[in-house]
């Protein structure tokens, strides 16, 4: 039996990751490969830039596929960016007779009845997430499945995103030869790569710092109870490192990567960088001190919004499990104290590495690839309660794959000369038919 191959796609702000994914004979998820570039036309988990944008995910694509030997056609996407909006919803549907047992279809009905709500112009449904169901006025129940009732209702937290910027990740995914199967909200994945389920049933807050966004998720009793998008992250600290030092950006991705530091107490005032000068000009000094206090003063911003998303909702005594850090910017040194001291809350950075088999390499236990191994492991899991009866794989083996073009090549062919058979007979009727009506026309009667 073939494996199951499934390909995620992590379109960010500073980087467009594409992992190819499946599961070992143990059933464990594996990565095959990844591949990446520098992401151009976003900005902020936005595509601004539609042929830029395909020209990117292009790029990471061809290597993952050198570096695998699979040709990707369809992927699963991840999506962010702050017009992400939370709906807090209540629906509800009528069952068969008093008394119906309620089974999963019941559920699921209930469930796809909730695509229908009536939205904002110019918003789109991501996700519909369960919250808690009520039968027959009975509420509080997270799994209604096997109740016996006549009216079984949901509420639920309904994820939108604009229009517009679904319509352009579908149309920079497309230009770059691939399919969209399924688009998946970005904290979600983040989450099913770095959070086990018990964390999620004690209660957990994933927070992803990535290069535009600080993404958010809060799991309580194992289900997601909200999701924000805080437009700070990565980026805004490199803007204010070159602003701060008066260098370029390069020099201040560098400086924040090798150097950075949350806090400005665990740095000392005469440890300095040399940055070189321009055109034989002295190199530019910056004390350690400096630049850990500009990267606190960001960092503080964005931990303050994400306490408020936590006491908004009201979980800032419920997360049990405490505050799980993602992304590129959860690597800095002394990150996960400066959340603890902000929030009162315990923290930990998060890795993928608990969730994978096979062979796990640095590069991949990289807090910054949480959300494309996310999308792997939240594809497999959306395959897994899928009909493949008629699936088309998400990717192919190379020389699958050329087998495949010769035998659409050799039905184009064929197609194309029978056409070209019944042009040509229909051709040789058409002559012969004005033939034989000249030959009528002009032929001697005799004398009148």
């Amino acid at each position: 039996m073939e494996r199951e191959i499934v390909v995620g796609i992590d379109i960010g702000t500073t980087k467009i990751a594409v992992f190819i994914g499946s599961k070992d004979e143990q059933g464990k998820p594996i990565i095959l490969g990844m591949g990446k570039s520098e992401s151009i036309g976003v900005e902020r988990g936005i595509v601004r830039n539609i042929e830029q944008t395909s020209i990117s995910i292009k790029k990471a694509v061809e290597e993952v596929e050198q570096k695998t030997g699979y040709v990707v056609k369809e992927v699963f996407v991840g999506i962010a960016g702050n017009q992400i909006r939370n709906i807090q919803h209540r629906g509800n549907i009528m069952l068969e007779t008093k008394g119906h047992i309620i089974k999963e279809a019941d559920r699921e009905r209930l469930i796809k009845d909730q695509e229908n709500l009536v939205l904002q112009p110019g918003e789109k449904i991501i996700h519909v997430v369960p919250q808690s169901f009520i039968v027959d006025g009975d509420g509080d129940i997270i799994n209604p499945i096997g109740m016996p009732g006549s009216c079984l209702e949901g509420n639920f937290n309904i994820i939108t995103g604009n229009v517009s910027n679904i319509e352009n990740i579908i149309r920079s995914v497309e230009m770059a030869n691939c399919k969209v199967r399924n688009l998946i909200l970005e904290p979600i994945a983040s989450a099913e790569a770095v959070v086990n389920a018990s964390e999620k049933e004690a209660g957990v807050c994933l927070v992803d710092i990535g290069g535009g966004t600080t993404d958010v998720a809060i799991f309580h009793d194992g289900i997601l109870r909200h999701t924000a998008v805080i437009p700070l992250a990565g980026n805004a600290i490199t803007d204010d490192i070159k602003e701060g030092c008066s260098i370029i950006k390069t020099q201040a991705e560098a400086l924040k990567t090798r150097f950075g530091s949350c806090l400005k107490e665990s740095a000392k005032e005469d440890e300095i960088i040399a940055i070189p000068g321009f055109r034989g000009r002295d190199p530019r000094e910056i004390s350690m001190k400096t630049l850990a206090g500009i990267i606190q003063a960001r960092m503080e911003m964005i931990i303050d919004q994400v306490l408020f998303e936590i006491k908004s909702k009201k979980y800032e005594k419920k997360l049990i499990a405490g505050i799980v850090l993602s992304g590129g910017g959860a690597k800095m040194r002394d990150c996960v104290q400066l959340t603890e001291f902000i929030t009162g809350i315990e923290s930990r950075v998060g890795t993928p590495q608990d969730h994978l088999g096979g062979t796990i390499t640095e590069e991949i236990t990289h807090p910054m690839h949480a959300t494309g191994i996310g999308l792997i492991l939240e594809g497999l899991k959306k395959l897994e309660k899928e009909d493949n009866s008629n699936r088309t794989p998400m990717a192919t083996k190379f020389s699958d794959t050329i087998v495949e073009e010769k035998e659409e090549k050799i039905v184009e062919e064929e197609a194309s000369k029978e056409k070209n058979e019944k042009k040509k007979s229909s051709d040789n009727k058409t002559k012969g038919f004005i033939v034989s009506w000249l030959e009528g026309l002009f032929k001697d009667d005799g004398p009148e």
